[in-house]
């Protein structure tokens, strides 16, 4: 904890020792690469800060895109006490000693921000011991958070705060970003460094997104350059291929960019579309996925979306979890392509899924009425006795191995769940189906 400007500790000059990111963090609005939607002229962030009119507030974005640079400038600007606060060190006494300190500032009359970074890794107690400081006005609150904030910051204290959205930085801000970095007194401008827009467009595309990471490599880049006799840093191809040798592609495993991931692949080979989906599961395996979780919700797939349009497809799923399970990374990635070729390329139905649900939503609300004796099997005399079997008729020993046995409870007589589609082999099991009550009804008819 805290009670200081997160620009207190950052070297004004060029110190080497300190990464170049940490150098070139911008202190002004005029400085600061990215945002435009809210930090544009006229944009109501920017409004906020200049006029020093700030309330509560959740910054809410990947990593790397000014996030607690956005806090360092409130810091700066601000008339209020500015407290940096630490969600990964600070506990409940912590929080309850900075909120007593608020509220007395708050009865003298003096503001208080309070700064959370990483306001995710609280948890619901040490959340709550703010929301009561939040509903009086004794501090205001500006939380980090590269997780969704819908998920991860209590509603109550979510109501309280108005959400900005923070986006990736676009290629060409990020070369804007190193082009600075090369003519900044604290990055490189002491030094003539060799470097090509190609070079940069490189780095910008290496980076994703990430100013942090762009800045980072760029500085790593430059330390592994070719110095040259004349005293310039020559930046080569090779040297710069072997620090873009894999990218760190944003993905939690834990987090939303999880299910956002999973998501788009189910859509895609929903929507049929086997290039996009083949992209989304690369880039789940890319970013560390385990195989097995991919070839298991494919397996749900194959019965939910395409089911009885296409029976095989459900084979061709848990064959592709098998081998994922035999093999492993990297080999199991074409047995994964594969299958989601397959998925996305097959006839689609979502019959059995609606067929389930509708089920489970009887079985849930109506009542749980007792097997019918017809369907019960008789292994002792006892149940012989009770009429337990009484009436069952065995399907085989019909010439049309069908009867017209009613095989529901009383009160659930004539239900319907599974409705065939026309698409792909359903067609011919919706016929199938359609012939069966035909039979039936008739049997009935005849009989009554």
């Amino acid at each position: 904890m805290e009670q200081m400007s997160l620009f207190d500790a950052m070297p004004v000059s060029g110190n080497l020792a300190v990464p170049l990111a940490s150098r070139l963090r911008p202190r002004k609005l005029g400085d600061f690469i990215g945002q435009e939607h809210l930090l544009g002229p006229g944009k109501m962030l920017r409004q906020l800060i200049e006029k020093d009119q700030i309330s509560s507030m959740i910054f809410w974005g990947p990593p790397g895109v000014g996030k607690t640079t956005l806090a360092g400038i409130i810091a700066e600007r601000t008339k209020a006490d500015f407290i940096n606060f630490s969600a990964v060190t600070s506990g409940i006494r912590e929080i309850r000693d900075v909120m007593n300190q608020a509220e007395a500032g708050r009865k003298m009359g003096i503001r208080t921000v309070l700064f959370v970074d990483e306001i995710h890794r609280f948890n619901k107690a040490q959340q709550d011991a703010f929301l009561p400081f939040v509903e009086k006005g004794s501090i205001l609150l500006i939380g980090a958070t590269t997780e969704n904030p819908s998920f991860e910051v209590n509603a109550a204290l979510l109501s309280r705060c108005r959400v900005f959205v923070l986006k990736a930085l676009g290629e060409e801000e990020l070369v804007k970003l190193l082009g600075n970095a090369l003519q900044n007194p604290a990055g490189f401008a002491g030094q003539r460094i060799e470097i090509s827009g190609e070079q940069l467009k490189a780095i910008a595309v290496f980076a994703n997104g990430d100013a942090r990471t762009a800045l980072n490599t760029l500085e790593m880049v430059v330390l592994n350059g070719e110095i040259t006799p004349e005293g310039s840093i020559r930046i080569g191809n090779e040297g710069l291929a072997q620090c873009l040798d894999r990218k760190s592609l944003l993905y939690d495993k834990a987090g939303e960019e999880h299910y956002n991931l999973i998501s788009a692949l189910h859509k895609s080979m929903r929507n049929s579309d086997p290039d996009a989906a083949i992209y989304w599961m690369c880039r789940m395996l890319e970013g560390g996925e385990n195989p097995l979780y991919i070839a298991r919700r494919l397996i749900r797939f194959a019965s939910e979306d395409i089911g009885m349009a296409d029976s095989n497809a459900l084979t061709v799923a848990v064959a592709a979890y098998q081998a994922c399970h035999f093999l492993g990374m990297p080999e199991c990635d074409v047995h994964l392509t594969h299958a989601v070729t397959y998925l996305s390329m097959a006839p689609k139905s979502n019959a059995l899924y609606r067929a389930c649900e509708k089920c489970k939503e009887d079985v849930s609300s109506r009542t749980a009425e007792p097997v019918p004796l017809v369907l019960r099997n008789a292994p002792t005399k006892l149940m012989e006795d009770l009429h337990y079997g009484d009436g069952y008729l065995y399907a085989h020993n019909t010439e049309e191995k069908l009867t017209d046995m009613e095989c529901f409870p009383e009160s659930m007589r004539g239900s319907r769940y599974y409705y065939p589609t026309k698409e792909g082999a359903e067609a011919k099991v919706g016929e199938r189906l359609r012939e069966i009550m035909e039979w039936k009804r008739g049997k009935r008819e005849t009989d009554a």
